[in-house]
Order: structure tokens, then sequence, then C-alpha cells
């Protein structure tokens, strides 16, 4: 008997408490059983069972490797199932990590959902760094370079910054037509709540950076209530282009000092590298790639 089997033989007279069910139910002789435990123990250097002559219990030692043994099958169903839907489609729980702007993308998310309704999502918005494998994430989707060799990238449809006010705010303010004149304006800033630093705004003159020391009327460590904010007239507010980019359509917000900002951040989604991907994670990579580029045209 191989060393699986011999496993299998061990599980199952534990769990049965006897050579004989566990021979039954493997459809073995109790004697193969009771051969395949005691070669097992005797080349882990270990009692696994207390024998007498009418019944079996576990050592203190057995009990222990009862548990990690449950472990050791239960991976194996989890590595055949996730290799019996590889030939099928795309089902089973998805857990995604995205950062917090990636709130905004709930359209698409809610469009893949209807798109593939046997996936379960289990969605996680932070802008904390995640360990995408310890952490046990089918995926996630990050925003800046990424180097992990255990990891497959495609990169997204990426974004740019703008800063942006109301009509009525520029009304009672004025418009500033150098980045030095924000030092007169109420600034609302982003804090990364990973870092607790603030999203610097991407400011320059000509190839020059303008590391400028802007006043802090508001921070938060969230999109939404930045351009609640912005759009109710509290200041000027810097926001990806996308979440803005409905509300200077309808001229509720107006862009300022666009030849004065230089950003371009990349968005990328990630997932642990194997050869054959799950239909899950591929579904969702293709599906997610295909609805910002179509988005951004």
């Amino acid at each position: 008997m191989d060393q699986l089997g011999a496993l299998s033989a061990f599980v199952h007279a534990a769990e049965a408490r006897s050579f004989t069910e566990a021979g039954r139910r493997l459809e073995l002789s109790s004697s193969a059983i009771g051969k395949a435990v005691t070669r097992l123990e005797e080349r882990l250097g270990v009692r696994l069972f207390h024998r007498s002559t009418r019944a079996i219990t576990l050592t203190a030692e057995g009990a222990l490797f009862l548990e990690r043994c449950h472990r050791i099958f239960a991976e194996l169903e989890v590595a055949e199932r996730e290799l019996t839907q590889a030939a099928g489609n795309p089902q089973g729980k998805l857990r995604i990590s995205l950062p917090q702007l990636g709130m905004r993308l709930m359209p698409h998310l809610i469009a893949f959902q209807q798109a593939y309704p046997a996936v379960e999502l289990e969605l996680d918005f932070s802008d904390r760094l995640v360990n995408v494998i310890e952490e046990g994430f089918d995926a996630v989707m990050r925003i800046g370079e990424v180097q992990d060799s255990r990891l497959m990238m495609r990169r997204l449809n990426g974004f740019s910054h703008r800063l942006v006010a109301t009509p009525d705010y520029l009304a009672r303010r004025g418009e500033p037509t150098v980045p030095a004149d924000l030092a007169a304006h109420a600034c609302l800033h982003y804090r990364y709540p990973s870092s607790g630093k603030l999203d610097a705004w991407p400011l320059f003159a000509g190839d020059k950076y303008l590391n400028l020391d802007l006043p802090q009327t508001a921070v938060t460590n969230a999109v939404d209530p930045l351009l609640a904010m912005a759009e109710a007239g509290q200041g000027i507010a810097c926001l990806p282009d996308f979440i803005v980019a409905e509300a200077i359509e309808q001229r509720r917000l107006v862009p300022l000092l666009d030849g004065h900002i230089r950003d371009r951040r990349t968005l990328s989604i990630l997932w642990p590298s194997s050869r054959q991907p799950l239909p899950k994670i591929k579904a969702f990579v293709d599906f997610i790639a295909a609805r910002l580029a179509s988005s951004s045209s």
C-alpha cells in the first residue's frame, strides 16, 4: 500500500475506532489495514494507536497526526475540485482585494456578477498591501508598479488626477492660474489609511515637480467624502479622472491647472501564478480589462 493509501487506512481506522470497519469502508481486509498502520508507525517512529482485543484508541501522537491528515485530505479535495473547475465554467468563490477607490468600479463588478452568476464574489476594499498568497486572495487590484515573481499580472487602463472645484466656489474665491495660487485656497486632501501619508498633488512647472505646502482645509482617508466636499463647494480636490469625469461633463465641477499636472497611475490585476489559471480568475481578469478599456474610449 502506498503512502497515501496508508494515510487513508489510518484515518478510516481512527474515525471508526476499528480496523475491521475501516477495511469494510475501503474494501480491504482488517489485516491489510492493520499492516498498513503498523508500517506507518514504523516509518514515523511513534505509536499511533493503543490496541486491545476489543478496541483501538488514538495515542496523543495519533490524535495530532490525525488532525494533520485531515488537513492533507482537505487540501487534496480542494485541488481536485479546482482541477475539475479548470475544465468547466467559471464558478465558486472569488476573493478579490481592491484599493478603496475600487469602490468606484462597482458598476463593473456588478456587471461581472450578472454575467457569471455561478461565481461568488468576496470583495475586500483596502489600501493596505495585502499578501495575495498567504491571505488566500484569488486576485488583487493594485495601483503602481508591482514586482512579485509569485504573481501573474495584467495591466489595466490606468488613470490620471485632476484638480476640480465647483463654479460657485470659484466665483467666491477666484480661479487659480498658477500652482502658487493654491496657497490662498481651501484644499481638500486624501490621506492613505495604510501609511498615514497625504497623497501629493502632482503639480509641475515645466519639468520641475513642485513640492508645495498646501493648506489642509480637510483631509479624508476615503475618496467618496472628498468628492462630496468638492461638489458641495468646500474647496479644491485632487481626484482620479474617472471619478470626476461625469461631474466635469455636467459642469458640476470645473477642472483647474491641467497644464501643470503630470500624472499617470498604473492599475493592474495580479493573481497567483500557475500554468492554467482557474476559469473564474481568467473570466474576471478578461471581463474587467475589457470593461475598463471600453469605458475610456
